[in-house]
């Protein structure tokens, strides 16, 4: 870790109270205004306060209806939601995360916190529409066994991140044995999961919810120390979130529905896809001391990552000079003379 960097990047911040999502959703005037300003994600040039962030990101509260009716989510006064773009915006600009081919369906995050507190944490919300999951093999799973080949695949999918640029990650273990209510077809376990050298560890606290056509997906994003505060959270995003009539896992028809190729084993034993929080615990300077604009976040973690990429050098034209008289000269032909753009026309040379 360049922590230098980071120092660097510290003292270029100023420190804003963190006090957000506890409004009411702004006018739709005010939020292309925000969105306008946050338009660009790379951080090439657009400059962005902790402030203008925070007042791009569209909040919402009490009902929120997922997917075309597919679920609804009955969110209790202490809880907010953002919707699938403004949750990816977050996931990687704000907290450093690999962008996913598809965006979630949207992120829970608890209501008066910043997502760029030290003491956020969120829920992603996706969908997965694999099949009627039979729920038959629940009382057969080893989950010892299960925690190993977690564990092997983490290993696995880590060249994929080192080609990357990204940190590597490793499951300590769980944080919560798996548990399932077959009354409710919910199912819950969390992983304690370490990203690179960081003496912090990150909490993935995942719930399944069975539905008709495939299975809701809410993974909890937060750090380990926040584990008892995560616990007492869990019982009211299980309560809030549901399928929708048509949808429900009761309304399963053998003639008509598809039935996936696994069961609940397969849903824990899935791909490690954790996700950290504000940059994981390395960054925690950054968090404390934000107010930065977009560009030196975006090149703080390539410096991290060892990923920036490598600028071209400006092509400086010469001065045009006056062009001589060219004298006839009977029976012989000029040579010719390489131009600057000949001598210049190299492709760059980027890491991708």
């Amino acid at each position: 870790m360049y922590y230098k960097e980071l120092l660097l990047a510290g003292l270029l911040a100023t420190a804003v109270p963190l006090s957000w999502a506890d409004q009411a959703p702004p006018a739709q005037d005010a939020q292309e205004s925000a969105a306008q300003e946050s338009s660009d994600p790379a951080g090439e040039g657009e400059y962005m306060s902790e402030e203008q962030f925070l007042d791009s990101l569209n909040f919402r509260s009490g009902k929120v209806v997922l997917g075309g009716n597919l679920a609804t989510l009955n969110l209790p006064d202490n809880m907010v939601f953002l919707d699938g773009e403004d949750a990816e915006r977050v996931l990687v600009q704000a907290w450093g995360n690999p962008p996913d081919e598809k965006p979630p369906l949207g992120m829970i995050l608890p209501k008066g916190v910043s997502p760029l507190a030290d003491e956020s944490w969120a829920v992603t919300v996706e969908y997965e529409e694999s099949g009627y999951v039979s729920d038959e093999d629940a009382a057969d799973i080893d989950y010892d066994e299960m925690l190993e080949d977690l564990q092997d695949s983490a290993k696995t999918d880590n060249e994929w991140r080192a080609e990357n640029g990204y940190e590597p990650i490793a499951i300590v273990g769980w944080a919560s044995a798996p548990h399932y209510d077959a009354e409710g077809k919910k199912l819950h376990w969390a992983k304690e999961v370490k990203f690179g050298d960081s003496d912090e560890h990150t909490l993935n606290y995942n719930i399944r919810v069975l539905g008709r056509k495939g299975v809701l997906v809410l993974n909890f994003i937060a750090g380990m120390h926040q584990l008892p505060q995560i616990e007492e959270s869990v019982p009211a995003v299980l309560a809030m979130t549901d399928f929708n009539d048509g949808n429900r896992y009761a309304d399963f028809n053998p003639d008509l529905d598809e039935v996936a190729a696994y069961g609940l084993g397969a849903l824990i034993a899935g791909k490690a896809a954790a996700k950290v929080g504000l940059f994981a615990a390395a960054l925690v300077l950054l968090k404390k001391l934000w107010i930065l604009p977009v560009l030196l976040i975006g090149w703080v973690w390539r410096r991290i990552t060892g990923k920036s990429k490598e600028k071209p050098q400006p092509v400086v034209a010469p001065e045009p000079q006056p062009e001589p008289k060219a004298e006839r000269v009977p029976d012989e032909t000029p040579a010719q003379v390489s131009s600057v753009m000949d001598l210049n026309n190299q492709p760059d040379d980027k890491q991708k």
